[in-house]
């Protein structure tokens, strides 16, 4: 549940220093950038599909790093802040829980209590933001990690003990005393598989990937142009997809006029080198994808079509800040990975979604989660205008977008072949 307080730009709960430094993280700066924000400019907060402000695992990194460098000499790990972010909030900076057991009312993207705030302020003289006189600020990322980030450290040596990881976690989510009680297992269970499988905390010997929306990266080792080692089919899907591509007998004849050989299939580019997919292809991908893993949900392929045309153009890594052929977001994505159990394909990284298979595959996988939503089963004008917009801001009633849909579909829905 999320208060009546609204985020819409970073700069409305942060402050111009915090600001400033985000700007300074080149991960950060770089997935700004790439979702067409501008130094110097308010930069918009990220909505979930019901409309729900979040921060990108990008920027939920650079906070709570920022926070335990500048305040706790990082001795309190950015990856345990994120991991409890992740479980307790889901990264949105509004959220509000009422525990009916202990009656106890927790905010923010850390979850803490006012109450516990208040007490971390007098037991140990935190007197960095005025939580008592204004809980509200509660809700603004960086007060909120500064919280949990100092909950954190007193809890790591209570009693002068040097307490485990284990302990520290499963006493940020029940209090001390249940800090070994069964009831705290499953989240510690929950904790382990968050933190083992956010994206930041991988290949920590390797390059920082790029995890959020709205930032493509490249696969493709630096000195290669991306651009150019990208344009090739090859680059961007599995062998077995691959040959699956070239068992369609309208794929393989168009492969074969443009003079394709195996190993070495080029996407087509505009002017600007910007890789797309022929509608032949487009329409071959996703019936691939649906016959394989969502072939008893009732989509149909070219429904997965038309939504493309809609959202990227056909565009290979996606336009206007949204990734790859469906415009599905990481997080989204990770969400269907991790919580809906849609696991055909690994999303590990921002960049994997404008791989063109795994994009069809969980835009695939939002369309049957939007067909049931909320326990109801949807028309299709209703999943259609829910997967452009949001599920809560779809209604099911004929809009300019469904009438935009209903004209492409028409078209895909007509036989294409080459002569």
């Amino acid at each position: 549940m999320a208060m009546a307080i609204s985020f819409t730009y970073w700069d409305e709960c942060v402050d111009a220093k915090d600001m400033e430094e985000m700007w300074n993280q080149p991960e950060v700066k770089k997935e700004w950038i790439a979702a067409g924000e501008t130094q110097g400019q308010r930069v918009h907060l990220s909505r979930d599909p019901d409309g729900q402000t979040y921060l990108t695992q990008t920027e939920m990194r650079a906070v709570a790093e920022i926070i335990t460098r500048r305040h706790f000499h990082s001795q309190i790990d950015p990856d345990m802040i994120c991991a409890i972010a992740e479980l307790g909030s889901d990264r949105q900076p509004l959220t509000m829980r009422y525990d009916k057991k202990t009656k106890l009312t927790t905010i923010g993207i850390m979850q803490i209590a006012p109450k516990t705030a208040e007490w971390l302020v007098r037991e140990c003289n935190l007197a960095l933001y005025p939580v008592e006189e204004d809980p509200d600020i509660l809700y603004r990322p960086f007060v909120s990690v500064y919280f949990g980030a100092a909950y954190l450290k007193w809890l790591s040596n209570i009693d002068n003990i040097k307490r485990t990881e284990e302990y520290i976690v499963r006493a940020y989510k029940g209090g001390t005393k249940k800090a070994t009680h069964k009831s705290t297992l499953p989240y510690w269970q929950r904790y382990l598989s968050v933190k083992e499988s956010f994206p930041s905390r991988k290949h920590s010997d390797g390059p920082t990937p790029t995890q959020a929306p709205h930032a493509p990266a490249s696969s493709t080792p630096a000195a290669v142009p991306y651009s150019c080692a990208n344009l090739y089919w090859d680059s961007r899907v599995s062998s077995e997809d691959m040959e699956l591509m070239w068992n369609n007998p309208e794929v393989s004849k168009e492969w074969k006029r443009s003079k394709e050989t195996r190993g070495q299939v080029r996407f087509s580019h505009d002017k600007e080198k910007k890789p797309y997919l022929s509608r032949i292809e487009l329409k071959a991908a996703a019936e691939i994808i649906i016959s394989k893993y969502f072939s008893t949900r009732g989509i149909k392929p070219v429904i997965l079509c038309a939504l493309a045309e809609i959202i990227s153009m056909r565009y290979v890594d996606g336009i206007e800040g949204q990734p790859g052929i469906m415009g599905i977001d990481y997080s989204t994505a990770f969400w269907l990975y991790a919580e809906v159990g849609n696991r055909a394909y690994r999303v590990d990284y921002e960049k994997d979604l404008t791989k063109p298979f795994v994009s069809l595959y969980f835009g695939a996988a939002y369309l049957a989660w939007l067909s049931e939503y909320k326990g109801r089963e949807r028309s299709l004008q209703f999943i259609v205008q829910a997967y452009l917009s949001g599920p809560k801001n779809a209604k099911e009633e004929l809009g300019h977008m469904w009438l935009k849909f209903e004209q492409i579909l028409s078209s895909y829905e007509t036989t294409i072949t080459i002569n």
